[in-house]
């Protein structure tokens, strides 16, 4: 059996670094090249000590060079979108972890790979544990009125919600079928302290070193509140459902986003 060759597009990430760690464990993957702004040409050694391969800033050269079969992408949302571009153009499956993409970003994504015919997956949290929650949050959703979501990140992380939070909201509002009741306050000492609001769920941000990845959703009804909390401790955790997406890629024909499909989490249950 021929082994999926990947090209890891931000691979002196952090998560590209993840990234590359769990293809050298992975006897069915290989990472053939990498591609990062800060790439110079040089050779880059894999995590695990056992090889280099190519690293370069060129994406548009390095996929017509190295054939790979899977790109997968950990990067900001504004290079992914022109790499997404230039690897459906050479029939490069794409497995996409960067968060922060817009609705116009997901609308081209899935265009693009229904025009070719090639799959992506595309997801805002790998974490098999961000999967779960989402799922439950759909189920309770359906019972409460009022909802709000607190997400905690480490001080470095660029956007704003999350891109988890948000897909949260938008999933609950979808079982739900209508917006939640937001609790709105007449008199606020200082602007925007309830938080950003989407279809009546109230998102709120938290920015602090020490922390990595973690969520809180909180629903209310009379006399009671039902919480779901997410805490991931390590980029560990993403890396799974990143190489399971890798392999299943393959099987597809156009844009997957979220990873329920992959795991049989199946939209009726909700």
């Amino acid at each position: 059996m021929e082994r999926v060759r990947v090209l890891v597009h931000g691979a002196l990430g952090k998560m590209g670094q993840e990234v590359l760690r769990s293809l050298c464990r992975d006897p069915e993957l290989e990472a053939v090249a990498g591609v990062d702004i800060k790439g110079d040409g040089e050779e880059l050694l894999l995590p695990d000590g056992s090889r280099s391969i190519p690293l370069s800033a060129d994406l548009e050269s390095t996929l017509s060079r190295y054939l790979p079969d899977v790109l997968v992408d950990f990067t900001t949302a504004e290079a992914t979108m022109p790499a997404v571009r230039t690897a459906v153009k050479h029939n490069v499956r794409l497995v996409i972890g960067t968060t922060g993409l817009s609705a116009t970003n997901l609308d081209e994504i899935k265009g693009l790979c229904q025009r070719q015919g090639i799959g992506a997956v595309v997801a805002p949290n790998f974490s098999l544990a961000a999967v779960v929650m989402i799922h439950l949050a759909k189920m309770a959703a359906r019972f409460f009125d009022y909802a709000e979501i607190i997400e905690m990140h480490h001080e470095q992380k660029a956007d704003a919600p999350s891109g988890t939070a948000l897909a949260t909201a938008r999933e609950m509002v979808r079982s739900r079928g209508k917006a939640f009741v937001h609790a709105s306050t007449t008199n606020e000492s200082i602007a925007s302290c309830r938080g950003g609001e989407f279809e009546g769920v109230a998102l709120h941000s938290v920015r602090l070193p020490g922390m990595l990845a973690h969520q809180e959703i909180i629903l209310g009804a009379s006399g009671q509140t039902l919480r779901i909390r997410l805490d991931q401790i390590s980029r560990e955790a993403f890396m799974p459902c990143v190489v399971l997406a890798i392999k299943r890629v393959a099987e597809l024909k156009e844009a997957v986003f979220g990873l329920n499909q992959l795991l049989g989490l199946e939209e009726e249950n909700c």
